[in-house]
């Protein structure tokens, strides 16, 4: 096994003035389970094709383990990649296909037919081995693409999107098998997806990409936790944490007819810049409902004693999921706009359509953004 190491790599494709990807910097550990996450265009295949020989770097380097891979051809890499779509032949048995790689290189067909067999036990696909790729389900079609780069027994997989072609329910149980095929090897593994919850809940750290650029690398607890801006802030979670901006008053910030306590130094920072409002984000189930006239908590101060603490959030759609719901509603936060908040509820407190919920964030599961810069101020 090998480590894998981005050294400001960048792409720059001919015609093009703006790098796809922007000096890279990347150590992935020996035996790591790396993702890399971010909108459509943000340069994560982009980053994997250029670790697999497949696009040219322009700038930077990019090694495995302690070798210069960075001109080398893919076939000397020493690298495995599944792709999106399967890839696998029509007309060969799934036998055939996981053999196809160390049948070129030469390798005894004895040998061949051992690797293929033990491939086959680790992803319960020996009763298949003489069936064609039509005669599959899109997931064993793409465990017998797992199969062909295991057999392999490279250095590093790569893995582009490979469950995007499959439906939901098997999503979910595939990621885990692909998760737990992974530590069970220890085979380092660079893993390109689109959807943040897939990248939460497979790797054992997270890189969130935008726009050819590198905006944070951390284990999914601490991304969660700490995003590092307000990009990653909106991209990792689901549903997304609520944004918003609004002003700074004494002792915190106005959130609608509340004052609530943040950070002295996420405030001081601000302060610096000149800022007069920062943006603080909330995720939906921090939020806490409370009823008119209650109390918030110590970490709150009402505003206007006529009316209820927190803001009074106007519910538009429920989404109920049995144990909790999701309200997502309107309300006016910072200011005469109305902005648009998504509420964690409990399962058996679902709300009525159209009906007013009074709630509050949690001051100490507040972030607190730079509204000029995006980047994080505070320090939960």
């Amino acid at each position: 096994m090998a480590s894998v190491t981005f050294d400001k790599a960048t792409r720059l494709y001919p015609g093009g003035t703006k790098p796809a990807v922007d000096q890279l910097e990347i150590e992935i550990a020996d035996g790591e389970f790396l993702v890399l996450v971010g909108p459509s265009g943000c340069g994560k295949s982009t980053s994997l094709r250029m670790l697999a020989g497949l696009e040219d770097v322009n700038g930077g380097a990019i090694r495995i383990g302690d070798r210069d891979v960075t001109h080398l051809p893919p076939k000397d890499r020493d690298i495995a990649m599944v792709f999106q779509n399967y890839a696998l032949y029509p007309h060969m048995t799934v036998a055939d296909n996981m053999g196809f790689a160390l049948k070129i290189a030469g390798v005894n067909k004895t040998e061949i037919r051992a690797k293929v067999e033990e491939a086959a036990k680790i992803l319960d696909l020996t009763e298949y081995l003489d069936r064609k790729p039509k005669a599959l389900s899109g997931g064993q079609r793409q465990r017998v693409a797992m199969g062909r780069a295991i057999v392999r027994e490279p250095q590093v997989f790569l893995m582009d999107e490979p469950l995007s072609n499959l439906d939901a329910k098997l999503r979910v149980s595939t990621r885990t098998q692909i998760a737990s095929l992974q530590r069970r090897l220890g085979i380092t593994t660079v893993y390109v997806t689109h959807d943040q919850v897939e990248a939460l809940t497979m790797g054992d750290r997270v890189a969130v990409l935008k726009d050819g650029l590198l905006q944070q690398v951390d284990t999914p607890r601490n991304m969660y936790d700490r995003p590092a801006n307000l990009f990653v802030a909106g991209f990792i979670g689901s549903p997304a944490m609520n944004l918003v901006e609004v002003p700074i008053t004494d002792g915190g910030v106005k959130f609608g007819n509340s004052v609530v306590r943040v950070s002295r130094d996420a405030l001081a920072a601000a302060a610096d810049r000149g800022d007069k409002t920062v943006t603080v984000g909330v995720r939906p189930e921090h939020f806490d409902v409370v009823e008119h006239g209650g109390i918030a908590g110590a970490s709150l101060r009402k505003d206007d004693a006529a009316d209820p603490a927190g803001v009074a959030l106007t519910v538009n759609v429920v989404e109920e999921l049995g144990a909790d719901g999701y309200v997502y509603g309107s309300a006016r936060v910072g200011g005469e706009d109305h902005k648009d908040l998504v509420v964690r509820v409990g399962g058996r407190a679902i709300p009525e359509k159209g009906s007013v919920l009074h709630v509050v964030p949690r001051s100490d599961e507040m972030h607190v953004f730079s509204t000029s810069t995006g980047e994080r101020l505070s320090d939960v």
